[in-house]
């Protein structure tokens, strides 16, 4: 009876023994998925969205240090992008996370394998980079808030706002795949409001002193402002040019408006990072890009900034004002 104990006991503390290790080494040995965030300097600029990014992440389980890394690349300029979406191909990263178009170009001609997911494209069919909305088909998805529609949407509420004004300042980057499309919807846009457009590009922060001085040369009303990704982190500046030389505008991103921008009608970009977690789960999962819709923005934001109409000598019509999510005083 004691020898069948011990044996019963050895038996035990033998599986014991076995089982212990192979678990340890399983969970040590268990793939951390890479994601490769393709972004543009200073980091500081994407922190909030970054942080709906990581709560998104977070809702479908997939948390940093434990089954997810990111690697994050950020560039001074955009013509270091290329370099940097090749780099994170060379890392075999198992997404890249682009964005914009901005960054989904670069990122594309990098790679036609590793998924690419966008959160704020503004134009991927127009641009090429998915063959339908409904079947993108080959290895880019994600969240649209197709600019084709909104930049149409922010000229009329221009001139909701400024109803007397007949010639409009539009600024657009040459370097944004999507601009090329949304200014032609634009230009429509303008011929049914009666109103005449005077498009001046720029690249960088060193353009923008020109570009708004040329539409002050032009005798423009009011700017519409593009949404290149490039223009995000100035939105100061930008804030800042339009006081100096008194054109009200309407622009892309909520913060140019916190900045000093006279207005901004936009998506929800913090909810569009929220929500673009769902996608890279699923292709973590096994689903392919190609077969993932790419989805719309469903929340958009008028903000507009009462200071900055008051220091322009605008009234803001109480019918427009009404519609404000947000008004800062």
């Amino acid at each position: 009876m004691a020898i069948h104990i011990r044996r019963r006991e050895f038996i035990v503390t033998l599986g014991s023994a076995v089982t212990w290790p192979l678990t340890a080494r399983s969970q040590q040995h268990a793939k951390i998925a890479r994601i490769g965030f393709l972004g543009l300097a200073p980091a500081s600029v994407f922190r909030t969205r970054l942080d709906a990014l990581r709560a998104g992440l977070r809702e479908v389980g997939l948390i940093e240090g434990k089954n997810i890394e990111i690697e994050f690349r950020w560039a001074d300029s955009m013509d270091q992008l290329p370099e940097l979406a090749a780099e994170l191909v060379r890392m075999n990263v198992d997404i890249i996370f682009a964005p914009a178009s901005t960054f989904v170009e670069p990122a594309r001609q990098a790679t036609k394998t590793i998924p690419i997911v966008f959160p704020t494209h503004a134009d991927p069919l127009g641009t090429g980079h998915v063959a339908t909305l409904a079947r993108p088909g080959g290895n880019i998805t994600g969240l649209s808030v197709l600019m084709t529609d909104l930049a149409v949407k922010n000229l009329e509420i221009l001139k909701e706002a400024l109803p007397q004004i007949t010639r409009i300042g539009v600024l657009w980057n040459p370097a944004t795949p999507s601009h090329i499309p949304a200014l032609k919807s634009v230009e429509a846009g303008a011929e049914k409001l009666g109103v005449e457009l005077r498009m001046v590009s720029a690249r960088t922060v060193e353009d923008f002193d020109g570009a708004y001085a040329t539409m002050t040369q032009v005798h423009v009303g009011g700017l519409v402002l593009g949404a290149p990704s490039s223009y995000q982190e100035h939105g100061v500046r930008l804030a800042e040019l339009a006081l100096k030389y008194r054109l009200p505008g309407i622009f892309w991103f909520k913060e140019n408006v916190e900045a000093g921008g006279l207005m901004s009608y936009s998506p929800d970009a913090l909810d569009l990072y929220r929500r673009s977690a769902v996608y890279i789960d699923k292709i973590l999962k096994g689903a392919k890009p190609a077969d993932l819709p790419v989805e719309q923005a469903s929340k958009y934001q008028l903000v507009i900034n009462l200071k900055t109409a008051n220091a322009l000598g605008i009234e803001i019509p109480a019918t427009l004002l009404a519609r404000a999510d947000e008004v800062i005083e």
